[in-house]
């Protein structure tokens, strides 16, 4: 035998040890422990990999994922199946398979198999499912990674993440912008090509990126309360709604609730970005009301927002319970309607509503409701609801909310997913959520962003703030943003 023979028989006896297969296996009628839970969930056959870990103190895995057959657990063939094996008790599959498995599978059910070793024992453990839908999502998400405090803002990034891949780039710093603090990064029809931010402080403004060219606005002038605030695009680009705010922080003296976040005034305007121009309504500026979290239809003709009567703060704020509204607005003149029509009556429903979003298709709206106020991140028990726009019909979507917060929700530019924030895993940390919804309506279980290392989730204590879906890539990165931040001149609004 040559003496390179020599190391290669070791290595590979490495190798094959590294890889336990399964033996002496126990069967065990339950669905394994995994994190994060992605049992029996629809997902989009352009999702990265599921990658999730066992905490049951697993040192090797199989898992093998087949194509679903009605009664048989043990269908598909071997040649079909996508198989890992791994010593540990991470599930990583590779990305290049995956994606092929996936697209061989589209719009059908698989079944996912788990076998474990615990305790020098082979476990099996019953089967459960995935649906892949073969309507794609967005493969783009941005979301505001913050600290989940409320004393003062560090080290804040906007992100933008691949969905398809795990691939990560930073849209904006917080050390680039003078450690100023940035809020929420929204995109019109979910194009990368319209999209703003805003960049409190000296030298910020709100960051508007049309085609690539970023502008540095004074959403304001002397009639306002504020700066823009809450925001969205209208479908043409040419106009921008916003809220604006006079904002007030206070925290609770008792019970669970830590923060309350309200509103001492605030109105809705409309903003030109083609002439420069502030759009204002007394039907949206009414001194007796307070008005906010504005969005435009999917055909441009109507604005949502949510409104309450003026009541005195904060002794009255467990009354403050805002109903959903909407006018007209016409895209071609700049006026707006004379009526104001509700859609949720939050008097008659006891809820107050927060961050409807219309879906791309018009079809449905989606907003956030709790029992008071309009800072549902705080509040344990806000959930989601869904409007049927045709029929009024309301759905309070058991399937999709948890116990714990669940806000911050954007739709895919198809209409057929939508994402979240819920902090649904240890009420602290929002993470980004992702639903299917059919043609009809009817909602899947969610599932959280994969990551390419499912224990990242354990340790990163920041929170996905604001999670939005795109259609691509942004035009622009956190260097353009800084000398956007420096070196551009801001411009006012009449």
């Amino acid at each position: 035998m040559k003496k390179k023979d020599l190391y290669i028989i070791p290595v590979l006896m490495l190798l094959l040890s590294c890889t336990p297969s399964p033996r002496n296996v126990i069967l065990k009628d339950m669905l394994p422990l995994i994190y994060p839970d992605y049992t029996d969930v629809a997902i989009p056959y352009n999702v990265a990999p599921m990658n999730f870990l066992l905490r049951n103190g697993a040192d090797a895995l199989e898992v093998v994922i087949r194509h679903h057959c009605e009664g048989s657990i043990e269908s598909g063939s071997e040649q079909d199946s996508l198989v890992i094996r791994s010593r540990g008790n991470k599930a990583c599959f590779p990305l290049s398979d995956w994606k092929s498995f996936l697209k061989r599978e589209k719009g059908s059910i698989v079944n996912v198999q788990v076998t474990a070793r615990v305790d020098g024992m082979w476990i099996r453990y019953r089967a459960f499912h995935w649906t892949i839908v073969s309507d794609a999502i967005d493969p783009y998400l941005s979301y505001r990674l913050i600290e989940p405090g409320y004393e003062v803002w560090n080290n804040i990034q906007l992100v933008q993440r691949n969905i398809e891949t795990f691939d990560e780039s930073v849209i904006s710093d917080y050390h680039l912008v003078n450690n100023a603090c940035m809020n929420c990064h929204i995109y019109g029809n979910q194009n990368p090509r319209l999209s703003l931010m805003h960049i409190r402080g000296k030298g910020g403004g709100t960051l508007l990126n049309r085609n690539g060219q970023l502008r540095k606005l004074s959403i304001k002038n002397k009639l306002t309360i504020s700066a823009g605030v809450y925001a969205a695009f209208h479908p043409q680009g040419r106009y921008g709604v916003f809220s604006t705010n006079q904002i007030i922080p206070e925290f609770h003296a008792t019970g669970s609730k830590r923060l309350e976040v309200y509103d001492a005034k605030s109105d809705v305007i409309v903003a030109d970005f083609d002439k420069d121009r502030i759009l204002i309504s007394p039907l949206l500026s009414d001194s007796t009301a307070l008005e906010t979290f504005p969005v435009f239809s999917a055909q441009g003709k109507w604005i949502y927002f949510c409104t309450v009567k003026a009541l005195k703060l904060p002794e009255n704020l467990k009354q403050l319970k805002y109903s959903l509204c909407r006018i007209a607005f016409d895209a071609s003149t700049g006026q707006f309607g004379t009526k104001v029509d509700t859609l949720y009556n939050a008097r008659i429903k006891g809820k107050s509503v927060c961050e409807p979003k219309t879906s791309p298709d018009g079809r449905w709206i989606l907003y956030t409701v709790a029992d008071y106020g309009t800072f549902p991140i705080w509040h344990r028990e806000s959930d989601l609801q869904l409007m049927d726009l045709k029929t009024s019909a309301i759905d309070s979507l058991p399937l999709v909310n948890s116990s714990l917060s669940d806000t911050y929700h954007s739709w895919s530019s198809n209409s057929r997913w939508f994402v979240f924030a819920s902090k649904r895993d240890d009420g602290i940390y929002g993470k980004p959520y992702f639903c299917y919804i059919d043609k009809e309506g009817k909602t899947y279980k969610p599932f959280v962003l994969p990551q390419k290392d499912p224990s990242s989730y354990d340790q990163t204590l920041k929170s996905f703030n604001i999670p939005e879906l795109a259609t691509g890539m942004l035009p622009f990165t956190a260097t353009d943003v800084e000398r956007w931040f420096h070196d551009t001149p801001i411009e006012n609004f009449k």
